[in-house]
């Protein structure tokens, strides 16, 4: 059985994290997506619009994910590649080369981006729509 795994916030789902998670899961038999704690992103310096626990189960709701597990630091990849018996670790090529020493463990990839879509640029767009807003900020 071949097990892929990728990171991310996953902020303001949209078309191009459903095509993301259907070309990996196409790549073997089940796909665990890590989502990034707000916690964790606090320390990246992020900010999502959703907490964990409502990103997490929108996640968890896309047919091509099989798992959803926290991502909590940045050292836990290697650990999650040895505790899920991972095949393959694949990212977006915005992250290309960043997680290379990782092929020690398993294969590593990376996919290219779903072009005219990502989080930030909706973000970009609603805050030029409603100046004055802050949508960057937490809402709870």
């Amino acid at each position: 059985m071949k097990t892929i795994i990728t990171y991310g916030t996953f902020d303001l789902f949209h078309f191009g994290h459903v095509r993301l998670f259907k070309r990996l899961r196409a790549l073997g038999d089940k796909l665990i997506v890590a989502v990034s704690t707000d916690e964790f992103n606090a320390l990246k310096g992020k900010a999502a619009f959703f907490s964990y626990l409502q990103r997490a189960e929108i996640v968890e709701a896309c047919k091509y994910v099989d798992m959803v597990v926290p991502e909590t630091h940045w050292q836990q990849k290697a650990k999650d590649i040895c505790k899920h018996d991972i095949s393959i670790f694949g990212m977006g090529d915005d992250w290309q080369g960043e997680f290379d020493e990782l092929s020690i463990l398993c294969d590593v990839v990376y996919l290219s981006r779903t072009g005219e879509i990502s989080s930030t640029e909706i973000k970009n767009s609603l805050a030029a729509k409603m100046p004055n807003h802050d949508i960057n900020k937490v809402q709870k």
